[in-house]
Parts: structure tokens; sequence; C-alpha cells
């Protein structure tokens, strides 16, 4: 197993091209080429057609991205019952496994809590992630921060790529960022759906360090240059605004 290891957050806007928009016949190529540009990691898309309507991958498909590229590969678990797929994402390389505060159920010391699920991933060496839906409040993550190594907050709803931003959600990045920072907490503040050159900087300027791309760098006629050129709008936002 082959998994490489996750900066830590730093100052700096990092750029995540997700594979769900890439060139399924060529996984392999379309991220090498992201790689080229600078990427900074990989997500992975995971659905099981129940939490989400639709199918996507599983950990062989993590596994053979990890011998195609040297970046950190994220799996993004859109599923009903996460913890009974951490250990194979894990075995698989993923380097970050992400998890729905919706789909995680119970509260305290239930072994599908959030909290349960979140310290599951860590323990089996991967870092852990938790993301919210539009629908959920910032307020649902709050509790789980000091448990978490990146929070995901949806600008889309789950499960198709390609759609529009939800501009609606930038307030509650912007909560997100507030108590992020406030605790002095090394935890990634990440945004995904519709992100291109027009919203990156939106996002930035809410809190986000973290920008999952996927039509706006698959969809281009030049990946690498797609990612360089979001890298250098996004950064120059984070830079402007002195987060």
């Amino acid at each position: 197993m082959k998994r490489s290891v996750f900066p830590q957050p730093n100052g700096k806007v990092r750029i995540v091209p997700s594979v769900l928009a890439a060139d399924f016949s060529s996984l392999g190529r379309s991220v090498r080429k992201a790689e080229k540009g600078g990427a900074d990691w990989i997500s992975v898309d995971v659905m099981d057609g129940h939490f989400v309507p639709n199918l996507s991958f599983g950990p062989g498909h993590v596994e053979a991205l990890t011998q195609a590229t040297g970046l950190p590969i994220d799996a993004h678990l859109m599923v009903s019952a996460p913890w009974n797929f951490i250990e194979a994402f894990a075995q698989a390389g993923a380097g970050m496994i992400v998890v729905h505060w919706e789909a995680c159920r119970g509260a305290g010391t239930s072994s599908t809590s959030p909290g349960a699920v979140l310290k599951k991933i860590r323990r089996s060496g991967a870092k852990a992630g938790l993301a919210l839906r539009p629908k959920t409040g910032a307020g649902k993550a709050l509790p789980y921060l000091a448990q978490a190594d990146l929070i995901l907050v949806m600008t889309v709803e789950p499960g198709f790529g390609g759609q529009a931003f939800m501009r609606d959600m930038l307030p509650k990045v912007k909560r997100l960022r507030q108590e992020i920072s406030k605790r002095r907490l090394p935890v990634w503040l990440q945004v995904d759906g519709g992100i291109d050159r027009r919203t990156a900087p939106l996002a930035v300027e809410s809190g986000a360090d973290a920008l999952v791309a996927g039509s706006a760098v698959f969809g281009a006629r030049d990946p690498a240059a797609a990612v360089r050129d979001l890298k250098r709008i996004a950064n120059a936002k984070w830079q402007s605004g002195e987060k």
C-alpha cells in the first residue's frame, strides 16, 4: 500500500482536482496532467447510489491512482454507512478519508457517531475529514473540529459534477473559518462544488484554503494550465485578505 503524506495548512490555498470530471478511460494520464500544473492533492468522489443518486469509484480506483501519481489522495465517501469502508480505502492508499456528518448516526459514544467515525479514520492511519451538505448548518461541525483534519463545505448538492456554485453557502464557510482560526486548529477548510476562476476568489475570501475543482480542471483544454491559473487567482485573493 502506497500513501503520500498530506500537507498541513500553511497559509497557502491548495487546488484539489476531482477525478469525477476526468476521462475515466485514462484516469492516470488525466491526474498526471493536473499534477504537472501543481495540483496539491487529488479528490476521489465515492458514491454508493444510496446516500447520493449516483455510483462512482471504489478502493481499487484509489489504489490504481496511487500507482499513477505521487500526489496525496482523499476519498470523499458519499455513502450511507461510511464506517464500513474506512479500512478498505485506507489500505488502498487514501491519505485522507472524508465522511458526511449526515451519514453518521447517533451521538456521544455511539460507534457510528461523527466523532467515533473520525477517530476510526485516524486509527486507520489516514487523515480525517468531515463534510457538510448544503442543507446542514456550520454548527453541526463545530463539536468535531478538534477531531478533524479537514472540514468540507459542499457548495453544490453532492452526487454529480458540473453543477453551479451555491453562493448562499459562503456564510457557512465564513463561520467555520472564524471558529478554526479562533481555536488555532491545523484544520483545512475545503470547498467543493462549482469551483472555477470566477468562484474560487469568493470561496477564498470567505476563508476556504482548499478548493476542489473538477470540470474547471479536467474540462479545460490544458488541465495543467487550468490548475496553475486557479492557484494563482486563489492565492492572490488569500494574500490580499491576509487570512
